[in-house]
């Protein structure tokens, strides 16, 4: 897939910029064990893809791991670059697209995803690349949301969908939540190992987590910019409803079900 095919998606997920990582703040338990799993060694050349504002490609480094962060969308890039800042090795980040990986065959030691490569339009061909730049006997670890239909992401996305004015996309991100799907899909290039884990958003009100969204996620604040202003408060109101279920007497407690997924390279 060209890149520039993506501008307007990669516009979407990049206009947040650094504020996306409240996001993966609020993720960074997985991210972490997903980068546990992948468990980078000092010198290793390391692939993190869609890496957002670089939170796993920043822990791989940390490692002492030679980092590689690509992304389709230049407001993530920029802000990963900043924040990126003073870390010794530190990660080289380049725009490009998971089915269209700019790297030789064989290039990396370990190849990272958190939350990122599911979003592809072309699952097939963006396992393809991964297995194409990966050595043999190379490392795999990805972060994906579980299909969980009455969980509480689906229902994020559904609220979400219900609101944009947008197509779904060509693929479903879910389908990387099914442990038999990712068998048969992962399969032809890697021996893979499944595991469940519940990634808790923790956050002290509805407010707070609106205001993190709203301004750090590229599709709730494209949708939220898209509206008329007097739909605008009822989509906020909408949002905020969907998360009271969650709170709790110390705040809000909102268990996420996602799976790990571990592989090493046939």
């Amino acid at each position: 897939m060209n890149i520039e095919t993506l501008s307007l998606e990669a516009q979407m997920w990049g206009d947040p910029g650094r504020s996306y990582d409240g996001i993966s703040f609020g993720l960074s338990d997985t991210i972490s064990h997903t980068v546990q799993a992948l468990w980078p060694r000092p010198g290793e050349k390391i692939l993190d893809i869609g890496t957002g504002t670089g939170w796993g490609a920043r822990l791989a480094a940390w490692r002492g791991a030679a980092v590689t962060g690509v992304d389709i969308a230049p407001g993530m890039l920029e802000a990963a670059e900043i924040l990126s800042t003073g870390l010794d090795p530190r990660p080289d980040f380049q725009r490009a697209a998971a089915e269209s990986l700019p790297f030789d065959n064989s290039s990396f030691d370990g190849v990272l995803s958190t939350y990122g490569v599911i979003f592809s339009n072309e699952p097939t061909r963006a396992v393809a690349e991964m297995a194409r730049v990966l050595r043999p006997g190379g490392r795999l670890a990805l972060a994906t949301w579980a299909d969980e239909p009455e969980g509480y992401i689906a229902g994020f996305f559904g609220l979400v969908g219900k609101w944009a004015d947008a197509p779904p996309p060509p693929a479903s991100p879910f389908d990387w939540g099914h442990p038999d799907w990712l068998r048969e899909t992962l399969g032809a290039f890697f021996e893979i190992e499944v595991r469940e884990q519940v990634t808790t958003l923790y956050a002290p009100d509805v407010a707070t987590v609106w205001a993190e969204y709203v301004t750090g996620f590229g599709p709730v604040a494209a949708t939220h910019a898209a509206l008329p202003p007097d739909r605008r408060e009822t989509f906020r109101a909408a949002f905020e409803d969907f998360h009271r279920p969650y709170e709790t007497a110390s705040g809000l407690t909102i268990p996420r079900l996602a799976l790990v997924v571990r592989g090493l390279r046939i």
